[in-house]
């Protein structure tokens, strides 16, 4: 019988093997990978951030799953308004960029309101309708079956719940060439002088233009059952927050 096969990067490899490769690449970098988020973006990433932070209008008392947190930027923030009455839930199914997180939040007095689970997207150990609003920020697109976790979500948001989406996207046309350009030649330059790592980062840039774009995601979003669906493009379309409801 043949192989189930999906997409490493460029690369095709067997279903089974991908969430191991992923694991690796996050292995390897987890240790600079806030620094090397801010080389990256030239410090955007941050506000892209906020302007997730922002649309989730997340109130004191709500209950939040950041999925695929990583070191906690947005789950720093979440604990912050949601106060001592909320709580967060920090989760990756990378346990190095969990402990990363962990060593950061503790260090920032965070602490009460906030657990971390190792977790997998698309089989989310949750009970059903648990979170007011899921965040997953620059995670989806290494998620071997996209549905099943936009399905998982789905199941374990609260009726009038919200999920937010921030991940590279496709940009303008007017964007590509200098896009590719710094994609492929200045990002993995910037991993073997900083994190010793240039595979990792080739990787990274891959994984972005075998994600979906901008009308596909939202797509995938509604037939996962999400309503009001909507996405907001910053930088030109280099990135996009998704946002989507369940509304019952």
């Amino acid at each position: 019988m043949n192989k189930k096969t999906t997409h490493f990067g460029y690369e095709t490899v067997a279903v089974e093997e991908k969430a191991a490769r992923v694991r690796s690449v996050f292995d390897s970098v987890a240790h600079r990978y806030d620094l090397m988020n801010d080389l990256m973006s030239v410090g955007l990433h941050r506000l892209w951030k906020h302007f997730t932070i922002e649309h989730s209008a997340v109130q004191p008392g709500h209950i939040i799953l950041d999925l695929a947190g990583g070191t906690g930027d947005l789950a720093k923030q979440f604990a912050k308004k949601v106060g001592k009455d909320g709580h967060v839930i920090l989760a990756d199914i990378n346990i190095a960029m969990l402990r990363e997180g962990r060593r950061r939040l503790i260090d920032a007095g965070i602490a009460g309101n906030l657990s971390i689970a190792q977790v997998n997207a698309e089989n989310l150990p949750f009970k059903h309708s648990s979170f007011d609003c899921i965040s997953i920020a620059f995670g989806l697109r290494n998620v071997t079956d996209k549905n099943a976790a936009l399905g998982s979500m789905f199941n374990v948001l609260k009726p009038g719940g919200k999920l937010l989406v921030l991940e590279f996207s496709e940009p303008a046309k007017q964007l590509k060439s200098a896009y590719d350009l710094y994609s492929f030649k200045v990002l993995p330059m910037l991993g073997k002088l900083v994190a010793n790592d240039s595979s990792s980062y080739e990787y990274l840039a891959e994984s972005i233009r075998m994600h979906p774009n901008q009308e596909t995601l939202l797509t995938m979003l509604k037939e996962a059952g999400f309503e009001r669906c909507r996405y907001h493009n910053l930088v030109g379309g280099v990135v996009a927050l998704h946002i989507g409801y369940r509304t019952s």
